[in-house]
Order: structure tokens, then C-alpha cells, then sequence
């Protein structure tokens, strides 16, 4: 009598959502990662070309492009400025690019920076008398686990109740607008003597130190690049890290892949959901503290001037990858930091920038039409970003 195998169980499968292989794709080359962003740059340039042209003439484009050049990278305070707007763009992206590497859309980093923020402040006003390498560090953990509490409660709401992080992040967004002006008016933050929603102003020993002020050039005092780009880069390496070569970032990665057949494989699918937008809405809360504690010096309302928001585009062209966060950010930085010596220098105004950044996102949300239009070949044969976790 013959026995009969038992009848075999089936993995879950689950198609990526397209959207998501386009964030945050899961099968990248060269073409995808350096070509296809550096064409959608340079297509958007040549657009703002064409927008010069009609509006001010051909011969605005060259003087206007200088300037904007000279005022990125044009000696060390074109530098510095860049830098110094790059910074906490790579915290906030760095938040947007792991939610997308899990396969979720976290809107909140404006909501997050702002709580993260205002944590920061407190904690940096208070503790009177703490050297700087006790403080500095207590406020930036206050500025993150305020992140995190506000990224902490959309997850939870997905992984328990199925409520779309989208709607709930938004939302959040505005409640904490609304709690930052409360806040700021209340008698134990409202600077003394103001009747306008300002914080006391944060200790010297709560300050990110600037960096660059040792340089022996004219003004060098006046170099505002401060020890919180230094930390925005060595987070974006444990991002890195985590992702590519933990467990944890793993997981993270098969749940964005795909959430049933990693169930099936024993994550706790749930569980990773919460982890995710908490240390996303931490990186955002990094990026408030940045601000307070490195730019502005105390709470104010809309100190994260949407930053959180442009964090969405920086994942998106730096394709939700540490590397290219940081990349994007300082291209960003550059044409913020550029855009203010162009409007100085010429007629052109600073909404160009706006513009070309948008521009940009339109050409990395259609690679197709890059390829098509520069016969750009390539990302057939690709290789799986798992390799980083073999190698």
C-alpha cells in the first residue's frame, strides 16, 4: 500500500507594491542608483534654464547658474552654509528612507521634528551647571525620545487597529503644531518678559559647538557649520548599518518586501511596524534638536521651516538608501544655500529652486521617461540590496 505525501503548505506570497519598488526598490544597479538621479537633476537644471530664458532673457541663465554655484561651494562660508542646511535634512530623510525600507509611508516628520524639537529645548534650558558633554548629548536623546513617542503612535495604531500611517501622521502633523504653541506659552518655557510663544533660550552647554571656527581665514567665527552635521553623519552610518548588516534591519527589509511571507518566516510583523516608526519619528526628533540646539537656540513656532516634508523627496531621490540620503541632502542644501546668493546677485528669484526640486522629483518618480529620453540602457541584470547582509 502506497502513503501518500502529506499535502505541502504554500509561503504567502505577496506582490511589492509598485510604488514601493520605485522608493525603495529591492533589486538596485548602477543605472538605478547614480545614473537615473544625476540625469533627473540635470534634466531639471536644464528646465530652469528654459524658465530663465522666458522669463529674463538668455543672458540671466549663466549669471544666474554662477551664482548659484558660488554661493554652494564657493569658498568656506558657501560651504559651510550648504552644510549647515544639509544637516538636519539628513536626519529627517534618514527617517522618511526607513520607514520606506519597511514599506511604510511615514508622512509625520514634520509632527515628530516639532515634539522632537521642543524636548530638546526644554532639556537644554533646564539643568543649569552641566558641563556640555553631560548635556549636549541629554538634550539630543530628549530630542529623539520625543520623536519617537510621536512616530511610537502611529505604528502602534497600524500594527493594532490597520489605521494607515499616511492619515494618522498627517494628522499628527497638525496636532503638534497646535501643541508647540501651547507649550511655548506656558510660564516654565515662555521666555521672561516676552508675550509671544518663545522659549528661554537654550544653554551654552546644550549648544552644538561650531566646527570650522579654527580655520585661519578671514571670519572664520562667522562659519555657522556646527558638530551636529558630524552626528548626522555617523547616524546615517548606524542607519546604514542597521539596515544592511543587523538582524533587526533585516527584518525591517522582509516586512517592506513582504509582510505575509515574513509572518510566515516567524517576524513578528506587528512588532516591527511599532520598531520602525518609532526610530523613524526618533530620526526626525534628531532633526528638531538639530535645529534648536544648533541653528535657532530656542523653541519657536515653525522652526522646522517643512523640512519633514522635503525629507519625503530626499528619500525618494536618494532611492530610501543611507548613502544617497546624504548625497541628497547636501545636493538640496546646495541649492538652498546657492539659491540665496542667486537671488542676491541677479534678477532671478529663489522660487526657481523650488521649482528645479520638484522638478527633480518628477524625473526620479519617472524613470522610464529618463531612460527614454537619454537612451539611458541598463538594470536588467540587477543585484539583490540582500547582498549587503551575505557580504
Amino acid at each position: 500500500m502506497t502513503q501518500q505525501a502529506p499535502p505541502s503548505v504554500e509561503e504567502p506570497r505577496e506582490e511589492r507594491p509598485a510604488w514601493l519598488e520605485r522608493i525603495a526598490p529591492s533589486n538596485v544597479d548602477w543605472t538605478t542608483v547614480v545614473v537615473i538621479p544625476l540625469l533627473a537633476v540635470l534634466s531639471a537644471l536644464i528646465i530652469g534654464a528654459v524658465i530663465i530664458v522666458l522669463t529674463d532673457g538668455f543672458g540671466a541663465v549663466i549669471p544666474a547658474y554662477s551664482a548659484l554655484f558660488r554661493g554652494a561651494f564657493a569658498g568656506w562660508n558657501s560651504i559651510s552654509e550648504t552644510l549647515l542646511v544639509a544637516t538636519p535634512l539628513i536626519l529627517a530623510g534618514l527617517s522618511v528612507a526607513v520607514g520606506f525600507q519597511a514599506g511604510l509611508f511615514n508622512i509625520g516628520a514634520e509632527g515628530q521634528m516639532t515634539i522632537g524639537g521642543l524636548t530638546a529645548v526644554i532639556v537644554g534650558f533646564s539643568f543649569e551647571g552641566l558641563p556640555w558633554v553631560v548635556h549636549l548629548p541629554l538634550a539630543v536623546l530628549a530630542g529623539f525620545l520625543g520623536g519617537a513617542l510621536w512616530g511610537f503612535i502611529p505604528g502602534v495604531l497600524r500594527a493594532k487597529t490597520g489605521a494607515h500611517e499616511v492619515i494618522t501622521t498627517i494628522m499628527l502633523n497638525f496636532i503638534a503644531y497646535r501643541t508647540l504653541d501651547y507649550m511655548l506659552k506656558l510660564p516654565f518655557i515662555q521666555k521672561e518678559g516676552r508675550f509671544d510663544p518663545v522659549s528661554e533660550d537654550v544653554l551654552a552647554s546644550a549648544r552644538f559647538p561650531r566646527i570650522l571656527d579654527w580655520l585661519p581665514v578671514e571670519n572664520a567665527s562667522r562659519l555657522r557649520l556646527h558638530l551636529g552635521f558630524i552626528v548626522a553623519l555617523v547616524v546615517a552610518w548606524l542607519i546604514y548599518w542597521l539596515l544592511y548588516r543587523s538582524t533587526i534591519g533585516f527584518e525591517f527589509r522582509a516586512v517592506g518586501a513582504n509582510p505575509n511571507a515574513a509572518k510566515y518566516g516567524g517576524i513578528g510583523v506587528a512588532t516591527v511596524i511599532i520598531a520602525v516608526m518609532a526610530l523613524a519619528g526618533g530620526l526626525s526628533g534628531m532633526a528638531g534638536a538639530n535645529e534648536t540646539l544648533g541653528v535657532v537656540g530656542r523653541g519657536v513656532p515653525g522652526f522646522t521651516a517643512q523640512i519633514g516634508f522635503d525629507a519625503i523627496a530626499l528619500a525618494l531621490l536618494g532611492r530610501s538608501h543611507p548613502g544617497g540620503v546624504v548625497l541628497s541632502a547636501i545636493l538640496f542644501g546646495a541649492l538652498r544655500a546657492g539659491g540665496r546668493a542667486m537671488q542676491a546677485q541677479s534678477d532671478v528669484g529663489i522660487d526657481l529652486i523650488v521649482v528645479i526640486q520638484a522638478l527633480i522629483i518628477v524625473f526620479i518618480a519617472a524613470p522610464e521617461l529618463i531612460k527614454a529620453v537619454y537612451r539611458v540602457k541598463g538594470g536588467e541584470k540587477q543585484a539583490q540590496v540582500t547582498r549587503g547582509w551575505s557580504t
